[in-house]
C-alpha cells in the first residue's frame, strides 16, 4: 500500500492515493432509522461486536437529513416511520447520486409477498423481518459492507484508471 501511494505520488496522482488511503481506513458508518427506541437499541446491541460508527433516525425526514451529514455506508431501515415511510426514504436515497451506493437493509415488521416486492422496487439492497435474529442481522451486515466496501474499489480503480488515460 505505501509502494503504491509513493508510485502515484511521485506520478503525481496523489489525489485518488489519498482517498484510497483515507477510505480504507475509515470505519463504517450504519444508520439505524426506527421511529421504535427499544428496537434502536436493540439492533445497536446486536452489532456491537462490529467495528462501526452507528447513528439513530426515528422518522424518514430525520433519516435522508442524516444520510446527507452523517454518510452512512449501510443503513437499517424500518418501513413504517412518521414523515416519510421506508419505501419513501429508501427511493430518495438511491434516486441521489451522491448517496445511490448506500445500501439500505430493510428492518420490518411487514412480511408479505407485496411488501417485500414494493422494498425491492424501492431500491433496497436486502429485507429482513422481526423479530430480527441476531446472527442472521450481524452477517447480513458484515456481507452488505464487504459488498459496499468492494464497490468503493472498483469505483475508486475507475476514477484512477481514467486519472491514467488523461496523463500526457
Amino acid at each position: 500500500m505505501f509502494l503504491i501511494g509513493f508510485e502515484l505520488s511521485s506520478l503525481g496522482i496523489s489525489e485518488t492515493t489519498r482517498l484510497w488511503a483515507k477510505t480504507m481506513s475509515q470505519t463504517n458508518r450504519i444508520l439505524i432509522a426506527d421511529d421504535n427506541q427499544a428496537n434502536c437499541e436493540l439492533l445497536d446491541a446486536y452489532l456491537a461486536d462490529l467495528d462501526c460508527e452507528v447513528d439513530f433516525a426515528s422518522d424518514g425526514q430525520e433519516t435522508l437529513d442524516k444520510v446527507q451529514s452523517f454518510n452512512p455506508d449501510l443503513i437499517l431501515l424500518d418501513i413504517m416511520m412518521p414523515k416519510f415511510n421506508g419505501f419513501e426514504v429508501c427511493q430518495q436515497v438511491k434516486s441521489n447520486p451522491e448517496h445511490s451506493g448506500t445500501m439500505i437493509l430493510m428492518v420490518t415488521a411487514l412480511n408479505e409477498r407485496g411488501d417485500i416486492e414494493r422494498a425491492v422496487q424501492a431500491g433496497t439492497d436486502d429485507f429482513l423481518s422481526k423479530p430480527v435474529n441476531q446472527i442472521e442481522l450481524v452477517k447480513r451486515v458484515e456481507n452488505m459492507l464487504k459488498l459496499k466496501g468492494v464497490t468503493d474499489e472498483v469505483e475508486r480503480l475507475r476514477k484512477y484508471i481514467e486519472e491514467m488515460e488523461q496523463q500526457p
